[in-house]
């Protein structure tokens, strides 16, 4: 059995890993890789634990671009084959091509290539992806991001080939992770829930589904580990610790490292390298920002008003660019929910922590205009916002999931897995979301049996891994490779494959 594993930056190393454990376990033989950043790509060719059979480094690739002739025939065959109706979804999803992100800081958003580049660009990937598939010819692919063409290429390929796809993500219950064959929604579990209900049923995990509700009604947590464990620190008097010597200190070090590391590049820089000079442009403009401070834009919160709660989404990511791709310009659509709602009602809109002191003034000051929109300090309990609103409204945020926890009513617009649960409206043309809101309003029912079951199914097809933890933050080995092997658990069962016996000698 050969598996495909998209390794993407820095989640190189932890791929790599999950390979190991599959090989030990399940006799899992041969690997491939989609890799993304080349010191990930030289960490793995140099490695001994696994024999890659091939590792395809996608800065390789993208620098083919330059001598490549375009070939329009071939676009428009590639667009018949995997077209989605057209291949502008694989290019939009891609923030750095597009918003030229990983080289610059949010707001910037100005891509780096012309029209026809773009073109040529997509077209060898495309060529290398699609040779690449054929050539390794994989039983399964392992993913835990489509963020780009790549991984989205490599993704709808698998699709069209009928290879067994394993996305995972999370749950957004405590640590869990939980894989699915389909990015819009938790496939196995959400055809879990359906026979549930189809046949009166309960999940066999009610009583955990249960024991969660309760536990999160009483203390609710975020799932989150970086906001669970006081990390964040959302204050602008953070931004005053950088002038402490050693704080500068390190950061000129930093700086003076990058600046190196770019000059001693320069013959074969990949496209994804930060330029210092911007890169400091970019920070000092954030640090000037939150020096002089977003107090001024925020208003007063009454838990008493009649109000429905926005969150704003971390942007660009696949939330927007992959989830909801008509709905990117969240300030048009905080205007078209504002008019949708009662006239008395009030719009809160919340920062997301992770765009805290990255958004520019303008931004807030253009929400301001919007008359019944109050802009709430990040600092205020998102929980406590949705435990007093009359209704959330959300694309894709755990906003939506928590919303429905504290038995709320939740319009969504883009694709999440709690969408599969007939008590939340999911708008699909801006034309009728006055009718949903209306509705919303007047007629939600909370069904507590049928949330139970959900999540009862989520609960049945996922496992407490941690996976983002570990990736960014890093566990101590022992906890590492028992979260691995609980993923290696689940891959395992959906290939219907028996852990090794090993035949020791005495």
């Amino acid at each position: 059995m050969k598996a495909c594993f998209l390794l993407q930056r820095r989640f190189a190393y932890v791929g790599h890993k999950l390979a190991i454990i599959l090989k030990a376990k399940y006799g899992i033989n041969e690997f491939c890789g989609y890799v993304h950043l080349r010191s990930s790509f030289d960490f793995l060719k140099n490695q001994k634990e696994i024999n890659y059979t091939s590792l395809l480094l996608d800065e390789d690739v993208h620098n083919r671009y330059q001598d490549e002739q375009l070939d329009l025939d071939y676009l428009k065959n590639i667009a018949k084959e995997y077209g989605l109706p057209n291949l502008w979804p694989y290019l939009a999803l891609d923030r750095v091509l597009m918003f030229n992100m990983l080289k610059r800081e949010y707001p910037y958003n100005t891509p780096s290539y012309s029209h026809e580049e773009i073109m040529k660009i997509f077209q060898v990937k495309a060529k290398a992806i699609i040779n690449f598939f054929e050539q390794e010819k994989p039983d399964f692919i392992f993913l835990t991001v489509i963020g780009s063409i790549g991984s989205f290429l490599l993704y709808q390929i698998a699709k069209k080939k009928g290879v067994p796809i394993f996305l995972c993500v999370e749950t957004r219950i405590n640590d869990g992770y939980i894989l699915t064959d389909n990015y819009k929604n938790f496939s196995w579990a959400e055809q879990i829930f359906n026979n549930l209900a189809k046949n009166n049923a309960k999940s066999k995990k009610i009583d955990e589904a249960k024991y969660y509700i309760k536990k999160f009604r009483e203390k609710p947590t975020t799932y989150l580990y970086f906001l669970n464990d006081g990390s964040l620190d959302l204050s602008r008097f953070k931004e005053f610790k950088w002038f402490l010597p050693k704080n500068f200190l390190r950061s000129l070090i930093w700086f003076f490292k990058l600046t190196f590391r770019y000059l001693a590049k320069k013959k074969w820089r990949d496209f994804t390298e930060e330029d210092p000079a911007t890169y400091l442009i970019d920070r000092l403009k954030r640090k000037t920002r939150t020096l002089i401070g977003f107090n001024r834009f925020y208003d007063p919160v009454d838990l008493k008003e009649d109000y429905a709660f926005y969150p704003l989404h971390y942007e660009p990511e696949i939330a927007t660019l992959l989830l909801a791709p008509f709905w990117t310009e969240q300030i048009n659509l905080i205007r078209q929910i504002a008019k949708s709602l009662p006239l008395h009602f009030k719009l809160y809109v919340k920062e997301h922590p992770a765009m805290v002191r990255y958004r520019p003034f303008a931004y807030y000051k253009e929400l301001k205009k919007i008359l019944n929109v109050k802009i709430i300090n990040p600092n205020v309990s998102s929980f406590d916002l949705i435990k007093n609103s009359k209704l959330v409204v959300t694309l894709t945020g755990t906003a939506g999931w928590e919303g429905l926890l504290f038995q709320k009513p939740v319009i969504t617009f883009g694709d999440v897995f709690y969408n599969a649960l007939p008590l939340v409206k999911h708008c699909r043309e801006i034309e009728q979301l006055p009718f949903l809101v209306k509705e919303q309003l007047e007629n939600y029912h909370h069904n507590e049996e049928e949330l139970e079951n959900f999540i009862g199914a989520i609960m049945e097809e996922s496992a407490p891994v941690g996976l983002l933890e570990i990736w960014e933050k890093g566990v101590s080995p022992k906890l590492e490779k028992k979260r691995l092997e609980l993923l290696a658990d689940l891959i395992a069962i959906k290939l219907n494959l028996k852990p090794q016996v090993i035949n020791e000698t005495p």
